[in-house]
């Protein structure tokens, strides 16, 4: 079989529209839009995570057939109502719809239905799920996709991010329409129905790490001194960085705050030689550690935070019956997803399969155990499919 020729598409094909920072070209854009009320909307927005500490958009990105496409400013103004009742009563199109659902709906915007095409991609079991692997797959089109971690936070945004930011959305409904036909094809259409309006719906949470014990390295520290001093150095890192609108690594490292805090019980001068030099002479982190070594005892950390269930890597020196139990349906479930050709994750979530298996010592039938996988937050279909590859071997274990 002859391969399809790939072809770049470095530019949109209506040439780069400049940045809408006024309210009435954006009501222009909506009254072109309105013309056309059955059509998707493609959208994207570009934020500065690894910039800023916030969450926000700091570009959107918008796009129909029959008004083109917006680039909007969205620190300019207001959203108008005009536009947040057009997206309300569309469907939306977008790729990791789950990255920018927040940030859009900080701005009031929320979708009456969505399309996600990374997540229609992962339930056809296609290898590579970038949006620009997926454009190439469905439309043999080859995206510039150099600007992905730029600081959108900075003003004047340059011209070529405004192409790589334009082309996000330049195609987004020609591939929808594609991996629709394919989903239809596959026999799960309505799976990745039920799949787009959880994305929809679902409460995403904080963007970034609520709590000090997602500090990356924490595991190198063994006391609960050494866990004080890394908890109060974190949480004042996150203080000023809040207040600044900076992210968090660009206070201090992650890495710099735990190999401080190894050494902050052996005093000053071993915690300042454990930093960069440019953070030495800044008392804030010696005294933030200090805070934490000087706790009574009983105010200390404990290194092993209780969690529900607890760590499924303790399970099999800790929990072994539960460990083998894990092992049965896990191996199920990943040759079930393996015969529907997608991702195991996509099938069954893994926290909520171990979830399953901590609460569930004995074998239910069947039934029960679709049940339960649906009271945990599995889609029907998942529950489904999932179920009696569970039972069956539990069952066979028992």
């Amino acid at each position: 079989m002859t391969e399809t020729p790939v072809s770049d598409l470095t530019a949109p094909r209506d040439g780069v529209v400049p940045v809408v920072d006024r309210i009435q070209p954006l009501l222009a854009w909506c009254e072109a839009a309105e013309s056309a009320p059955a059509e998707p909307v493609a959208v994207d927005a570009e934020r500065a995570s690894s910039y800023r500490y916030s969450s926000r958009a700091y570009l959107v990105q918008l796009r129909t057939e029959a008004a083109g496409t917006v680039l909007i400013d969205p620190l300019a103004f207001t959203m108008p109502s005009t536009l947040l009742t057009l997206l309300g009563e569309r469907e939306w199109v977008l790729h990791a719809a789950g990255q920018d659902l927040p940030s859009l709906a900080e701005l009031g915007m929320r979708p009456a239905s969505l399309f996600d095409t990374e997540l229609a991609a992962r339930l056809l079991g296609m290898e590579r799920v970038g949006l620009g692997a997926v454009v190439e797959d469905t439309l043999a089109l080859h995206l510039a996709k150099e600007h992905s971690a730029a600081d959108w936070s900075k003003r004047p945004l340059p011209s070529g991010w405004l192409t790589y930011a334009a082309l996000d959305v330049e195609v987004l409904v020609e591939v929808r329409d594609v991996l629709e036909s394919r989903l239809r094809d596959a026999g799960k259409d309505e799976w990745a129905r039920q799949e787009f309006e959880y994305e929809r719906v679902r409460d995403h949470g904080p963007t970034r790490s609520s709590s000090w014990r997602g500090l990356h390295g924490l595991g190198g520290l063994r006391t609960p001194k050494q866990l004080a001093a890394a908890r109060e150095m974190w949480l004042r890192r996150d203080e000023i960085a809040g207040g600044e609108d900076l992210s968090p690594h660009r206070v201090i490292k992650d890495r710099d705050i735990v190999a401080a805090a190894k050494e902050a019980p052996r005093g000053r001068e071993a915690f300042d030689r454990a930093l960069p030099a440019k953070l030495r002479k800044k008392d804030i982190w010696w005294q933030a550690a200090r805070s934490g070594l000087d706790l009574p005892a009983a105010h200390l950390p404990d290194r092993n935070e209780r969690s529900y269930p607890p760590p499924h890597k303790l399970w099999s020196k800790k929990y072994p019956a539960v460990w083998d139990r894990y092992q049965e349906v896990r191996t199920a479930v990943g040759e079930r997803a393996e015969d529907l050709e997608m991702p195991p994750e996509n099938l069954l979530q893994p926290a909520l399969l171990r979830q399953w298996v901590w609460e569930n010592e004995q074998v239910p039938e069947e039934a029960a155990v679709e049940t339960a996988l649906l009271e945990l937050g599995a889609r029907p279909w998942q529950a489904e499919q999932a179920a009696p590859v569970v039972h069956r071997a539990l069952t066979e274990q028992a």
